[in-house]
């Protein structure tokens, strides 16, 4: 990375966006159904292609212009070349990409058009700790130099840690998949971006909030310094500020067929939106006409679109009054 500095202390080059997460070899099949317990069934498809929550979103940042770092690890196999070499191609700094003595990480898809149900195996990214972070100079400089660092929880909870010790821009946490965060690590965080089953996770309850007035509540008991964008699938998204009032935000309807990396495109997109200067609710706006983009193709990175490839928001769909 350049040692030369911009007007704003970081290095010229420095990223917009860094990512610290998952990188996996997804392994797709696709099933008309989930099978019962006990139970074979026949898959009707079959895809193995670059993956993972922190693939994911770092490469849908980049596709939407952004100057993106990875921090995370592979295993020194076949499928942790693979991936890697797909994120140089896609223009990420892949500097912070080690190589584990641990297989790279691997999700096994069940894939039923549009929805999907995923088992992962984490390999090398366990390695991914808050020692891995603070150990590596490259990883120190991507975090602390970034406008943006975004995390997910498919790494060892350490490195959040240490991500909310280093950075000096705004944090952003996606809490998936479904684990407990200690409030000490998650109130660190500047914007929290979970769905309705991990709000539920993070709160301690039972059950996943139903209606919308239930999702705020949920989020108000949490009691979390920041901002809370809770992601509802079809029924759109809620922006739950820390200070002001609840805004839903309406999904964008289209023809789903894969909702796999719909999630993570949606984060990316939210850190892009408010790297435009868009406020939380107005970067909701834009990540959701993003997230429409993704489902309406096959695949997980296959998915992500080029910031030109999402249509411009019609007139109708102007903030509610």
């Amino acid at each position: 990375m350049s040692a030369d500095h911009g007007s704003g202390g970081a290095p010229a080059h420095a990223p917009e966006i860094t990512v610290v997460g998952s990188l996996n070899m997804d392994v797709r099949l696709t099933v008309d159904r989930i099978p019962r317990s006990g139970e074979t069934i026949s898959a009707t498809g079959l895809k193995r292609s670059p993956g993972g929550k922190g693939a994911n979103q770092a490469v849908a940042a980049a596709r939407l212009g952004r100057r993106v770092a990875m921090v995370g690890a592979v295993g020194d196999d076949d499928a942790g070349r693979e991936i890697t070499a797909r994120l140089v191609a896609e223009g990420l700094d892949v500097t912070s990409v080690a190589s584990s003595e641990q297989p790279t990480g691997t999700a096994v898809i069940l894939w039923e058009q549009p929805e999907s149900t995923i088992v992962i195996e984490a390999g090398a990214n366990g390695d991914v700790d808050e020692s891995f972070v603070d150990s590596r100079d490259s990883a120190v400089r991507a975090v602390t130099d970034a406008q943006v660092v975004l995390c997910q929880c498919e790494t060892p909870l350490g490195s959040l840690a240490a991500v909310t010790r280093l950075a000096t821009g705004t944090t952003i946490l996606n809490p998936a998949p479904a684990v407990p965060v200690p409030a000490e690590i998650r109130d660190r965080f500047d914007v929290l971006v979970p769905n309705r089953f991990e709000l539920a996770t993070l709160a301690g309850a039972d059950e996943a909030p139903a209606s919308l007035a239930d999702v705020v509540a949920m989020v108000r008991g949490l009691a979390f310094p920041g901002d809370v964008v809770v992601t509802l699938g079809a029924d759109g998204s809620v922006v739950v500020p820390r200070d002001g009032l609840p805004t839903p935000v309406p999904a964008v309807r289209v023809d789903a067929i894969d909702t796999t990396a719909a999630g993570d495109s949606f984060c990316a997109a939210l850190a892009d939106g408010l790297l435009r200067g868009e406020d939380l609710v107005g970067a909701a706006r834009w990540a959701a006409r993003v997230a429409a983009v993704t489902t309406t193709r096959d695949g997980a990175i296959e998915s992500l679109p080029l910031a030109h490839e999402v249509p411009a928001a019609r007139p109708d769909s102007a903030p509610e009054q």
